[in-house]
C-alpha cells in the first residue's frame, strides 16, 4: 500500500521540460512531474509518496510529489482522447499518433536496460553521422519520459512514449504504431529508468524484447538485439550474457541479430549501469555500442 507524508519544498534543485527535483524540509529529496500536477516553489507545501524510498527501491532516493497543497486546482489541458495513466487519479488525455505502413527494412536496436541507450547512440552517431535516431520508450520501467537524463542530453532526434508511458515527442498506443511513425533512419527501443525483476525465469520487464523483436520483423524491419552483457555485476545470472538476453531469445520466435563487440572504434560513454562506469563493466557498454554500430552500418549500406 502507498505512503503518504506531507512537507515543505526547502529548494528547487533542477527544473526541466516536465520534472523538478526539489529537496524538502524534512531532509528527503522528491521530485514533480510537473505535466501532471503542475511546478512547485519553494515554500510550497506538498504532499509526497514516499513508498519506494522506504522499501528501499530503485528510485535513486528520490520520493514523488503527489499534490501540491498551496493550489486547489490545476488544469493542463491536453490535446486528442487517448488517455494515459488510465483509471488512475492522474489519468491525462493524449493526442496519439497512429502510424500506418511498414518499416522497410529499418533497424531497430531493442535493449534491455535504460542505461544502454547511451553506448547504442554513441555508436550510431560514430557510423551513421548525420542519420536520424529516433527512442522508443515502452512502458515497462519508468512511465514519464522526463525522468531520462539521458534523453535529457540530447541523444535522439524524436521521442515516442508507447503504451501507459508519457512525455515523448509523440505519444503512441503501442510499440508497433510508434515505430511505423516515427519517420528515423533507425529505432531504439527501450524501457525508461528503472526495471522490474524477480530473479525467476519469467519475471522480469524486458522479457518485452521479444515482442519487440517480432513485431519489428512483422512490419518488415531488421530487428537487432543490445544484448545484457556484464563483467561486473555480482550475481551470477547477470555476468557474461545475461539470462534476460538468453531468455527473450528463445522466447521470441524471430532470430535477431545479437552483435558482439568485435572490431568496435573506441567511444567515450559517460553514463552508468547499476552505477558502474564503461570503465568498471566496459562488456557492457560494449555490447550496447556494437548494436548502434550494426544499425549504423545497414543505414549507410543502403544509402
Amino acid at each position: 500500500m502507498p505512503r503518504f507524508v506531507t512537507a515543505a519544498v526547502a529548494e528547487l534543485l533542477l527544473e526541466r521540460r516536465g520534472l523538478q527535483r526539489v529537496a524538502l524540509d524534512n531532509g528527503r529529496r522528491a521530485y514533480v512531474l510537473t505535466e501532471l500536477v503542475g511546478p512547485v516553489a519553494v515554500g510550497d507545501r506538498v504532499v509526497v509518496n514516499t513508498t519506494a524510498v522506504d522499501l528501499g527501491l530503485g528510485t535513486g532516493g528520490w520520493d514523488v510529489v503527489h499534490w501540491n497543497l498551496t493550489r486547489e486546482e490545476w488544469d493542463n489541458p491536453g490535446r486528442g482522447h487517448i488517455m494515459k495513466l488510465r483509471y488512475t487519479s492522474l489519468q491525462q488525455e493524449h493526442d496519439v499518433i497512429d502510424g500506418e505502413g511498414s518499416l522497410d527494412g529499418t533497424p531497430v536496436v531493442a535493449c534491455f536496460l535504460h542505461s544502454q541507450l547511451a553506448a547504442v547512440a554513441a555508436a550510431f552517431r560514430h557510423g551513421a553521422p548525420g542519420r536520424r535516431l529516433a527512442y522508443v520508450m515502452t512502458d515497462t520501467a519508468a512511465l514519464p519520459l522526463a525522468l531520462s537524463d539521458l534523453v535529457a542530453e540530447g541523444l535522439f532526434d524524436v521521442t515516442v512514449t508507447a503504451g501507459q508511458a508519457f512525455g515523448g515527442d509523440l505519444e503512441a498506443v503501442n510499440v508497433a504504431s510508434a515505430l511505423v511513425a516515427t519517420d528515423a533512419d533507425a529505432v531504439v527501443v527501450a524501457p525508461g529508468p528503472g526495471v522490474v525483476g524477480t530473479g525467476t525465469t519469467y519475471g522480469f520487464g524486458s522479457l518485452d524484447v521479444a515482442a519487440t523483436v517480432d513485431t519489428v520483423a512483422a512490419l518488415g524491419g531488421m530487428p537487432i538485439v543490445a544484448a545484457r552483457y556484464s563483467d561486473a555485476d555480482p550475481r551470477d545470472r547477470h555476468r557474461g550474457i545475461s539470462h534476460h538476453t538468453r531468455t527473450a531469445l528463445a522466447v521470441a520466435r524471430t532470430a535477431p541479430l545479437v552483435p558482439t563487440p568485435d572490431d568496435m572504434p573506441d567511444l567515450v560513454v559517460t553514463a552508468t549501469t547499476m552505477g558502474r562506469t564503461a570503465a568498471e563493466d566496459p562488456g557492457f557498454f560494449a555490447h550496447a555500442a556494437a548494436a548502434g554500430m550494426a544499425a549504423a552500418r545497414s543505414v549507410e549500406s543502403t544509402a
